[in-house]
């Protein structure tokens, strides 16, 4: 099981670019299972989750087709096309490695009529039921049943879904996914269909660009109100993914915590306006150099001496990114003075404060929120992630920390981000994978 060695108390310097989001691709390459028509996708990362998802996707008869004289690698355009419509099962043995397999359930249900999914277990950052997903696909006419551990979806008579307006909001908001297999399952229904309370994420945008690449009629997409027109087919297109905003607010917790100055590219800045006023409220300071293109901007990332204590709270999308809480925590584990973060979305994500505690870290947790006394240094220590996120805020304190970091179990890093020791490295990170735990 492979492991992080970092030497910490190196300044990071120098250029990086984003990747391609996890998070969105994972929607998007399940949409391929809507038309019989190949589609293409750009900038898809390589990480854990990617092929997972592929695999499962050729199981269900959508396979990667690759153009003449092209490599198999995820790098290269990923071109996908649903040639097999009888395998409609998405088997147990998939589903658990990856979460996001629920949403190949409403795209194969409006295509195909049916499907068959295992339901996804719990996770270690908390419990994320599929609830509204099941609530909003049976607004369309779908039958929904539990059998075996697997939820079964079929359509109505007629094999056809039928739009109708959905509420989809929740206890702790809006649900991401779950917006995102209404949606698609929604662009072959007959008649409109509007989603309330719909995710406003990023992530949602790039998917609903993409569907109406391919013919469907979408609407409201950004907003808590999504209107969609259904057709009667959807058709071929080719599609760039989004920059990833977590691994890029990543990175500028690098640069900041490690008192660099960091040149990120292909940055979505447009996307992180909330981390990015947390940021320049704790001493960060970030300079656009070409703003041209918002989502894929470059800008300079550089941190003051000693940082200020801040308050967080995470909340949906405009609001500050769940996924990002953790590598703040390691951020303001530095600053100079009593910090305060909230968790609002999944109230248990807080796996990672034993582990920076471990480090030297002085954290107090009261239920969802936990109080960050800054310290002056941290210390090296052998660490366990234990998430994905988790894994990251890890490596920031490693890199900031005086002495040796051994991070094990980064197979839950690898899950979401690209190759990220080869990545630090030129930055003048001191950090190498190790094939054992040490």
């Amino acid at each position: 099981m492979d492991s992080f060695v970092i030497q910490g108390g190196y300044r990071l310097e120098g250029t990086i670019r984003v990747h391609g989001s996890k998070n969105a691709s994972l929607p998007l390459l399940a949409a391929a299972l809507l038309t019989e028509e190949p589609v293409v996708f750009r900038d898809v990362p390589d990480l854990a989750d990617i092929q997972n998802m592929l695999r499962l996707l050729a199981e269900l008869g959508c396979e990667r087709q690759d153009e003449p004289g092209q490599s198999g690698a995820i790098g290269n355009p990923v071109t996908l096309r649903s040639e097999n419509e009888s395998q409609s099962h998405a088997r147990y043995d998939i589903v658990r490695t990856m979460r996001a397999s629920i949403c190949t359930l409403g795209p194969m249900l409006a295509r195909r009529g049916s499907a068959r999914i295992s339901m996804p277990g719990g996770c270690a950052i908390g419990d994320r039921p599929v609830d509204l997903h099941l609530r909003g696909l049976a607004a369309l006419g779908a039958e929904i049943s539990l059998e075996g551990g697997d939820i079964i979806a079929k359509a109505p008579p007629g094999g056809r879904l039928r739009g109708d307006t959905i509420f989809l909001g929740g206890p702790f908001g809006s649900t991401v996914l779950g917006t995102a297999n209404v949606m698609s399952a929604a662009t072959l229904a007959e008649c409109i269909t509007i989603i309330e309370s719909a995710a406003c994420e990023p992530e949602i945008v790039d998917l609903a660009n993409l569907l109406r690449k391919m013919g469907a009629k979408i609407t409201g997409a950004g907003s808590p109100r999504i209107t969609i027109e259904g057709v009667e087919s959807l058709g071929r297109a080719d599609h760039a993914v989004i920059p990833d905003r977590i691994e890029a607010g990543t990175f500028m917790c690098a640069a900041a915590i490690t008192g660099g100055a960091v040149t990120i590219e292909n940055c979505p800045i447009d996307t992180l306006l909330a981390a990015i006023d947390r940021l320049e409220h704790a001493g960060v300071h970030i300079e656009t150099t070409d703003g041209t293109d918002p989502l894929h901007a470059t800008c300079r990332v550089s941190a003051d001496r000693v940082l200020k204590p801040i308050e967080i709270t995470t909340q949906p999308h405009p609001g500050f990114p769940t996924d990002l809480q953790a590598q703040f925590m390691a951020l303001l584990s530095l600053a100079g003075g009593n910090s305060v973060i909230t968790e609002r979305i999944f109230t248990e994500r807080f796996l990672h404060v034993a582990e920076l505690g471990r480090m030297g870290a002085h954290l107090f947790r009261a239920g969802s929120t936990v109080v960050v006394s800054g310290v002056k240094q941290l210390t090296g220590a052998p660490v366990m992630a234990s998430d994905l996120r988790a894994s990251a805020c890890l490596v920031l304190a490693g890199l900031a920390a005086e002495g040796t970091t051994t991070i094990n179990r980064v197979y839950h890093l690898d899950r979401g981000y690209e190759r990220l020791e080869e990545r630090l490295r030129p930055l003048g990170a001191r950090i190498e994978r190790v094939g054992e735990s040490v």
